[in-house]
């Protein structure tokens, strides 16, 4: 290919290049040419060469060399020159390369040329890759060409101003003068200027906007003439006047009126005229409309309007457009806490909304649905909940069940429409439902003595049917095991009498241990629930003892512990296994109040455990303890949180001899206090860090996090840098989500051990997702609470 050949046949011979190599050979050619002739002096072909590097530039191919003939160019008296070489500027420089400088006192004497598109050249340029520098030296001739008669350069120029605002607040003031005067313009494209500037200005500087509040008036002035003026060909656009400039004035007034009753006084008349009179069946309308609706509900509008804006909004929610549907959504779900009875208007359309094929929309449909509810539709609107849970994709279900639970926590009409309403998610959707489900349902059960034979029939149907939803699983078996005398009884007045033998409630206990559906956790359950009903029936005690001996040479540590314990109260203790192992006392609820996100205040239970002895501290005792006559008091510590449910204790730990023989002489110590701090606390979400020490060089730290926000967190995760010489391991987290309102939190175990005793230190790193905006920080723990340092 020659050299001398146009920018049409260089464009011609890379698109007919057959591969990638062939393309790179076809480009190296032609950029060695144009290096070339860029080293003549007398070069007549500048333009058409830099004009041809600028197309290898957009291919993604390396152009940097063409910097300083672009260079030259601008400062070339010749328009066709300049024009390419403003064009080269702004694609290959940037404010960060030094050869920008070299082409500020060009871009002066053009700002002060009297060719208007000279002029125009120099001030795209500016606007687009200034510097900081750059704007600090121009910025006088930027206010000069503001007040300039042209209302092509004062457009270009106003535009100009907006960019060096960004880069230099202080250079604000300079342009506020001005900027007022342009608003007096007959220009459509010198006021859209003004606007956009103005609107800069009063985002930057409150004293700026205090200045600009008092040009409301002929703000609305200029809206006026654009609403209710005939038919302009040059600014029409689908019937509507200037839609572009329209919405930057709604913007505008909409910064003017925040938190401002006077401004907003004057411009509410004119948002109800624009909200009546624009034409909503075509797209430019809407985008008028949805802007008159933002500013109607950011500022100190009237009620009347606002309900109008939610109605508009409405009417959105039935549009065939999609993107127009998650607009009016995303609004409405900033404004349902302030208009909640205006939303609920809509509820129907947003529930159908549910239905949506489109995941966004129907992800906004959910978070809007599930902040209407309230205690006068919680029936009708837990209906759709669960329909729509029940067909939902995979992704919202542990959204939409978060969201039940926090509703039938909060409005539930009663007890029994609470427990059928969580066992219905737990059957539907068992496996999506975050891990605090269990013990906070388990305490619902306890705390309602009149629906426990209701409860435990109900789950022990719902478990000969299915036993692959886990957390259902978990609860009938705790159920069965606490209750297991109100099944065999059969005398239910809440529902069908259902005739039940020992040898069938037995049947299932071991179906669920010997599944293959069944995790260690689960197995637990159904292991302690087995060997209470060995209290609670009286022909079928040898096979309870038989099942649970049968465990006491599990793989899994966990229940092969439990099994060897419960084999000692059925050997060296069997006197007191009645004692032990009845019935569950009622679980008080924490001062927080009991939601689905919340850890179970409990105690009165501990799970037995060799070596670890978990007790309350006063009137309960550790199991170990209860037979090891300890006078030693120790600290609570939760228990329903285990794989297992614990085993209730109400007896004086006066009586018996002590197990603890058993397992090898193990004396029971005083757990300390752990102490907590606060060691990452931003944009409503915090994590607390606690420690404990295992060793003379082991610690565990246990991090927890919450989100005081309220909108839900997701994809939370902790990622933590010790010394080289520190040994870390990190267990994994109870979950990935933070919901609003500190409705749950996570928690992270990190192993540490610093055989070297250096002086420890970590460093976090934290990320999430939060309304659509990925967030990541980094905090440095210098000081972990307990250890001294």
């Amino acid at each position: 290919m020659s050299p001398s050949v146009p920018l049409q046949e260089m464009i011609r011979a890379i698109r007919s290049a057959r591969t990638q190599c062939e393309e790179r050979g076809v480009i190296q050619r032609e950029c060695a040419a144009i290096r070339a002739q860029f080293r003549q002096a007398d070069n007549g072909g500048r333009s058409h060469n830099l004009a041809k590097l600028l197309y290898v530039h957009m291919l993604g191919y390396p152009a940097h060399f063409g910097q300083m003939e672009c260079v030259r160019m601008i400062a070339s008296p010749r328009y066709s020159e300049k024009r390419v070489g403003y064009l080269g500027a702004m694609m290959l420089l940037d404010e960060k390369q030094d050869a920008s400088l070299l082409i500020t006192n060009s871009i002066k004497n053009d700002l002060s040329n009297s060719n208007q598109y000279i002029q125009s050249l120099a001030l795209c340029t500016l606007a687009c890759m200034g510097s900081a520098e750059m704007c600090r030296d121009l910025a006088p001739e930027i206010d000069r060409l503001l007040r300039a008669s042209n209302s092509y350069i004062k457009k270009k120029a106003a535009l100009c101003a907006v960019h060096i605002v960004r880069k230099v607040h202080d250079l604000g003031e300079l342009f506020t003068k001005a900027a007022r005067s342009l608003l007096t313009e007959k220009n459509h494209g010198v006021v859209h200027g003004a606007v956009v500037l103005i609107t800069e200005l009063c985002e930057r500087n409150s004293e700026t906007l205090e200045r600009f509040r008092k040009t409301v008036p002929d703000l609305v002035q200029i809206m006026k003439g654009l609403v209710i003026s005939g038919y302009s060909p040059d600014h029409d656009v689908a019937g509507i006047s200037d839609p572009f400039l329209q919405v930057r004035i709604l913007r505008l007034l909409r910064i003017l009126g925040r938190n401002n009753e006077a401004a907003s006084d004057a411009m509410n008349d004119l948002l109800a005229q624009v909200a009546t009179n624009t034409d909503s069946t075509k797209t430019v309308g809407n985008a008028v409309l949805y802007e008159t609706v933002l500013t109607v509900l950011d500022i100190k509008s009237e009620s009347g309007l606002r309900v109008l804006a939610v109605n508009i909004l409405g009417r959105f929610l039935l549009n065939n457009d999609r993107n127009i549907r998650y607009i009016a959504m995303t609004s409405l779900q900033k404004i349902v806490g302030t208009d909640h009875n205006a939303v609920q208007r809509h509820r129907g359309t947003i529930v159908d909304c549910l239905k949506d094929q489109d995941a966004s929309v129907k992800r906004r449909a959910l978070e809007l649905s599930l902040a209407l509810v309230s205690a006068s539709n919680i029936r009708s609107m837990m209906k759709e909940l669960l329909s729509f849970l029940s067909s939902c994709p995979p992704e919202l279900r542990s959204q939409t069940a978060s969201g039940i639970f926090n509703a039938a926590e909060r409005y539930a009409p009663s007890q029994r429409w609470h427990i059928d309403t969580i066992l219905h998610v737990l059957t539907t959707a068992g496996g999506d439902v975050r891990d605090e489900t269990v013990p906070n349902l388990i305490q619902l059960i306890t705390n309602t003595s009149e629906l426990h034979c209701y409860t435990v029939h109900k789950l022990y149907r719902a478990l000969l049917s299915d036993i692959s939803q886990q957390p259902l699983v978990q609860v009938a078996c705790w159920c069965i095991g606490e209750y297991g005398d109100l099944l065999l009884r059969g005398e239910c007045q809440e529902t069908e009498p259902v005739q039940v033998t020992e040898d069938d409630v037995l049947d299932v206990l071991e179906t669920v241990l010997q599944s293959h559906m069944s995790s260690p956790s689960t197995r637990g359950f159904a292991l302690t629930a087995t060997m209470k009903l060995s209290t609670r029936i009286t022909e079928n005690v040898d096979r309870i003892r038989s099942i649970v001996s049968i465990y006491g040479s599990c793989i899994d540590v966990e229940l092969q512990q439990r099994a060897v314990e419960y084999n000692a109260l059925f050997k060296k203790y069997d006197h007191m296994r009645a004692a032990v192992l009845e019935r569950m006392p009622v679980i008080e609820k924490n001062s927080q109040g009991h939601t689905n996100g919340e850890t179970i205040k409990e105690s009165q239970t501990v799970k037995v455990k060799p070596g670890e002895p978990q007790q309350p501290a006063n009137q309960v005792c550790d199991l170990l303890d209860l037979l090891g006559g300890s006078e030693q008091p120790l600290q609570p510590s939760p228990a329903l949180g285990s794989t297992a449910p614990p085993i209730p204790v109400s007896t004086p730990n006066t009586v018996g001899g002590d197990l603890l023989d058993l397992l090898g002489g193990l004396e029971p110590t005083p757990i300390t206090p752990v102490a907590t701090v606060t060691v990452y606390e931003k944009d409503g979400v915090t994590v607390t860090l606690s420690c404990e020490k295992q060793s003379d060089s082991g610690l565990t730290v246990t991090l927890t996090a919450s989100n005081s926000t309220e909108s839900d967190i997701r994809g939370f995760t902790l990622q933590a840098a010790v010394p080289k010489s520190v040994q870390l391991h990190m267990k994994a987290p109870s979950g990935d989500s933070l919901p609003a309102r500190g409705a749950a939190k996570v928690t992270q175990m990190v192993v540490l051990n610093n055989p070297n005793k250096v002086n420890l230190k970590m460093r976090l790193r934290i990320s999430y997702t939060s309304q659509g905006s990925a967030v990541q920080d980094t905090v440095q723990i210098d000081s972990f609470p307990g250890l001294g340092q």
